[in-house]
């Protein structure tokens, strides 16, 4: 979930860290280089940097007609 209050702190997800492009480290204003995996207790989230899970594709096969029937 998005917005959950319990989400799992990460660098990744903070309002303070960076991306530092072609790497896969964070730049913290506070800490300075962070792996995206690490957090501290300045952690605050920002929904908008989180990327949803991309969900499994629907195969056409997978369900028939009786599935949707009472």
């Amino acid at each position: 979930m998005l917005f959950d209050k319990k989400i799992e702190p990460k660098c990744t997800y903070c309002k303070i860290g960076r991306p530092i492009p072609y790497s896969d480290e964070i730049a913290c204003i506070r800490h300075g280089i962070m792996s995206p995996e690490d957090s501290c207790r300045r952690f605050s989230y920002d929904p908008t940097k989180r990327v949803p899970e991309v969900q499994a594709p629907y195969s056409p096969g997978e369900y028939s007609e009786e599935d949707f029937t009472l």
